[in-house]
């Protein structure tokens, strides 16, 4: 029985993309939450949390696109041509928030206002276009002799714009909670009070894209709802409702890491969700990914760089949110 190249690429890809919404999702959703903290000194410890590593973060998605682009060229091609606005528009929303973290600390005083709001811009914008290309490829992509057969703004429904928005949701849930373990004082409590109702929020927009999305796609209707795939599907809701509960407690009694991990957990689960949902499609709903890989021979001697560099990026990750451990004060500084 040979190695199966194909299935260990989408795993890498997978991992890398789970990787990236964790790590980016929690700096980006600091963007998010900036229009609620006036406090300048408040700002500037909310954006010293993640200084030190936003950059790194984003590793995982460029790890994600060139292993696309090397194990499923069919599927860069196709999904792609399909999302090329809303990927171009997340990847400005990108350069901004980028250029913000820089610029705002070297900004007088008086121009500090124009990077705080390039840094809530780019944060919205890169977060809800992300969001929308989610939905799009959740939607399918039509796909005729191996090309894509759709229009430049097929990706534009009301299912894609919700999910964006969403996400936007989700994304600051996970920069409260992250604030929450990392800063102290009054931010930490006004974090704990936005915790709640964002938690809640959460729960309602998962739950109305758990029920929309088997309503407007009957394929995945009935891979959720026929044996055995039920067997599959049915904890995810129930750890979802379980991890919440958690949540919600752990809040109330002011805890500094538990909402963190567990939004981390909320976030896995949802991607877990959403993978037994298209799984093995690699472009939904008509292309696998064995369908889509490169030749073997691609595949296996990219395997070998790519299995050898991961171990790095993962240890270099480690030892840089191990360097900056602890809380962020507001002596605390970033040039």
């Amino acid at each position: 029985m040979g190695i199966d190249l194909p299935l260990i690429w989408a795993i890498i890809i997978i991992f890398g993309i789970m990787m990236y919404v964790i790590m980016d999702g929690f700096d980006l959703g600091i963007g998010i939450l900036f229009p609620f903290i006036k406090g300048e000194s408040d700002r500037d410890v909310m954006m010293n949390t993640v200084a030190p590593v936003w950059d790194g973060n984003e590793t995982w998605l460029v790890l994600g696109g060139a292993a696309l682009f090397g194990a499923f060229p069919l599927a860069y091609a196709v999904v792609l041509s399909a999302l090329y606005l809303p990927l171009i528009l997340m990847l400005l929303g990108l350069i901004f928030r980028g250029v913000a973290f820089e610029f705002r600390f070297k900004a007088r005083p008086e121009k500090r206002h124009i990077w705080d709001k390039s840094f809530i811009g780019g944060s919205l914008v890169a977060t809800f276009f992300q969001g929308v290309a989610l939905g799009a490829f959740i939607d399918g992509i039509p796909v005729v002799n191996r090309e894509y057969a759709g229009g430049g703004m097929d990706w534009l429904s009301p299912f894609t714009v919700f999910c964006g928005l969403a996400l936007i949701v989700a994304y600051a849930l996970l920069g409260c909670t992250w604030l929450i373990m990392k800063t102290q004082g009054d931010l930490q409590q006004q974090m704990h009070k936005l915790g709640r109702p964002l938690a809640l929020a959460v729960l309602v927009l998962m739950g109305i894209v758990s029920l929309w999305t088997p309503l407007a796609h009957s394929e995945i209707a009935a891979r959720w709802f026929t044996l055995p795939n039920l067997f599959w599907f049915l904890p995810v809701p129930i750890l979802v409702l379980l991890t919440m509960f958690g949540l919600f407690k752990a809040i109330a009694r002011n805890a500094n890491y538990t909402p963190f991990l567990l939004t981390l957990v909320l976030i896995f689960l949802g991607y877990s969700g959403l993978g037994i949902s298209l799984w093995p499609y690699i472009i939904p709903p008509s292309i696998t990914i064995w369908e889509a890989a490169a030749p073997p021979q691609s595949q296996g001697f990219m395997l070998v760089g790519t299995l050898f560099i991961i171990p790095f990026i993962l240890g270099y990750t480690f030892w840089s949110y191990y360097v900056f451990r602890g809380k962020v004060t507001h002596e605390d500084g970033y040039h």
